[in-house]
């Protein structure tokens, strides 16, 4: 089975070849990731945009032209409720015929990174200013 995950993040590579391994036990699973313009900001900033973003990356690795069995698109973001950021992810399967999408959980970012996204930062960014960490969107993520 050929994945494609419209991204080059190795976090979101290893996490899509990770679940279909546990799904499809029997089956080799081979796992690329491309890199294809999401059509929404680099730090999505609602919902709606957040979906958007998943289902445009999804849609874009799908008519690259690559033959595969499934295009991933998975975007993280970011929306304010009250004074907090709750941050989660959207990720858009599709396969020939087919779309699914899902909804990760939320949590609320510390008030430290809040801050720093009111003022233009990406979380990634934010999260290695408070923490100390480098580069922590292309390891652990927020």
């Amino acid at each position: 089975m050929k994945i494609i995950v419209a991204s080059k993040n190795p976090v979101k590579i290893g996490a899509v070849k990770t679940a279909f391994e546990k799904v499809f036990k029997d089956i080799i699973i081979e796992v690329e990731g491309v890199s294809v313009p999401s059509g929404v900001s680099d730090q999505p900033l609602s919902d709606k945009e957040t979906l958007l973003g998943a289902e445009n990356r999804a849609e874009n690795a799908k008519i690259n032209g690559t033959n595969a069995d499934y295009f991933i698109g998975i975007e993280g973001g970011l929306e304010k409720q009250n004074e907090e950021h709750h941050a989660f992810a959207w990720v858009v399967i599709k396969s020939v015929n087919k779309t699914g999408k899902a909804k990760t959980g939320t949590f609320i970012l510390p008030k430290k990174i809040s801050e720093l996204i009111e003022k233009g930062y990406e979380l990634g960014d934010a999260d290695d200013i408070v923490f100390g960490h480098s580069n922590s969107k292309q390891k652990n993520g927020a």
